[in-house]
């Protein structure tokens, strides 16, 4: 019996991106842009989906789109004319978490797939089933869950199941922009502030908002008790973002997964670079590969990991992230 092909995921921030990790291996990308992406790798407009979705569909991949925003009956209004254009654009599924969105892609443009994303909230089966009864295909589920209740969901579930297996995760969001209204307020009141870059060095200074582009591309929440611990802040229209201090790496597991019947393997490309998400999807690219060629003789190879360890910021550990904890709330 021919073993079925799970699906490999990756996030792109450009086309030049996209085209990159389709040519690495991805089966699909996940793209967005505001108004209703939240946390999107970078922002593509209508015309940029349109163009990937023509790239990527004679190759055999597909095209998802992040509708995850926190939205409200202002950004409602608009929803219906956005969900027409990406299916005039070919996309083959929008991944969101507001029933709303599930709605009005059924009322607009049925033929879009769902995939349902209640970010921390999406722990158990039977509320997978209920979205599933109203339309979603895919459930993907909260990071928090170890690898035992992943299975579990699995098992209970009649939906598509789609699993993270490597990059940052978000662990705080907030719809306000509040670097940006910090560094306003700063300047308008006189306070002086260091924004820190990737490299620790000085970004910007109590001049207040030359420094915000700066630190939008590199700066980190640090918690007293833990200096060594850096928590990424990423900063889009959809609000403010703090990013796990670590990197979640399933690599050395992914087989238990493939075993389990899980559907999709996402990689979060966020705040990294093309060099590091290309690594990363070939690297699950040949373990998948390898599993499906021969489940029963895989065996996990260390080298597959050194080119993702070679480009690996050295102040963000790889980890299992909650995969083997069993108290994850």
């Amino acid at each position: 019996m021919k073993a079925r092909k799970p699906e490999l995921l990756a996030t792109a921030s450009s086309p030049a991106e996209l085209e990159r990790l389709a040519n690495a291996g991805a089966d699909a990308l996940l793209v967005g842009g505001p108004p209703f992406a939240a946390r999107a790798a970078g922002p593509f407009d209508l015309a940029m989906i349109r163009d990937a979705a023509r790239l990527l569909h004679p190759q055999g991949k597909r095209l998802y789109v992040l509708v995850n925003n926190l939205l409200d009956n202002a950004a409602l209004e608009a929803l219906p004319e956005y969900i027409r254009g990406l299916a005039e654009a070919g996309v083959d599924a929008v991944e969101c978490g507001d029933p709303a969105v599930l709605m009005t892609v059924r009322e607009e443009a049925p033929g879009i797939g769902v995939h349902w994303n209640a970010e921390m909230t999406a722990t158990n089966a039977r509320a997978a089933e209920f979205w599933g009864r109203r339309g979603a295909s895919r459930a993907v589920l909260a990071r928090e869950l170890n690898g035992e209740e992943i299975l579990a969901f699995k098992a209970k579930t009649s939906l598509e199941v789609q699993v993270q297996v490597h990059g940052m995760t978000n662990i705080y969001h907030s719809k306000r922009r509040l670097v940006e209204s910090y560094l306003e307020h700063s300047a308008n009141t006189g306070r002086s502030f260091v924004l820190r870059g990737r490299d620790g060095s000085d970004a910007g200074g109590s001049a207040g908002l030359p420094g915000a582009a700066d630190a939008a591309q590199g700066l980190y929440l640090i918690e007293t008790e833990r200096p060594d611990s850096r928590l990424p802040i990423f900063e889009d229209e959809a609000g403010t973002h703090i990013m796990s201090p670590d990197d979640i790496c399933l690599l050395e597991v992914v087989h238990e997964l493939l075993e389990g019947g899980i559907d999709a393997f996402k990689i979060e490309g966020l705040l990294k670079t093309p060099e590091y998400n290309e690594a990363a999807v070939r690297a699950y690219r040949t373990a998948i590969d390898e599993w499906l060629r021969d489940p029963a003789g895989y065996e996990f190879r260390e080298e597959w990991l050194e080119p993702v360890r070679a480009l690996q910021d050295p102040r963000r550990e790889l980890t299992f992230g909650f995969y083997y904890k069993e108290q994850v709330y």
